[in-house]
């Protein structure tokens, strides 16, 4: 399996985040639909306190051994009531396929157990979107439904898979 970290995103790590935030092909497999401006970004990197009973999220840079950032992972919609948050996942084109989405996927629930005690993780998936799916049994979670028009792009909508994972 690939060697990564998770660490705080830095100032340094502003350009990563303005261009991930604001490519329009990966709009369709998140929540946002609107470009996110530089100003804005830079806020959020300057006043999260990257601690997640205060953010209601977290957000990390993957690096891997050599350093270099091959993606970002955040746990948002923290439920503290119910002890879970859902998590998502972005990897830079260059490092798919490659192991990289398993060993995260891997990190960041060893994390939410072990760190934060979180019961659950959950993800909403394009159910068009193969290459996730795999991703997401593989990585040990289970289907908990499957939603009609639960997505949609500007143009359609389109069905979502739920994925857990019950720790």
């Amino acid at each position: 399996m690939k060697q990564i970290k998770l660490r705080a995103i830095e100032p340094e790590d502003l350009d990563l985040l303005y261009r991930i935030e604001n490519d329009v092909e990966l709009w369709n497999v998140g929540t946002s639909n609107v470009p996110y401006s530089r100003y804005l970004l830079h806020d959020y990197v300057a006043n999260a306190k990257n601690d997640i009973y205060t953010d209601r999220q977290v957000r990390m840079m993957v690096e891997n051994i050599e350093g270099k950032i091959v993606g970002v992972v955040d746990l948002v919609n923290f439920d503290p009531a119910n002890c879970r948050a859902e998590v998502g996942l972005i990897i830079l084109n260059s490092y798919r396929r490659q192991g990289y989405g398993t060993a995260i996927l891997n990190k960041i629930s060893d994390y939410a157990l072990r760190i934060l005690h979180l019961h659950q993780l959950y993800a909403y998936v394009d159910t068009n979107n193969k290459p996730s799916i795999l991703l997401f049994k593989k990585a040990g979670f289970q289907i908990g439904a499957e939603i009609k028009d639960w997505l949609f792009d500007g143009a359609k909508y389109s069905d979502s898979v739920l994925f857990q994972y019950v720790f």
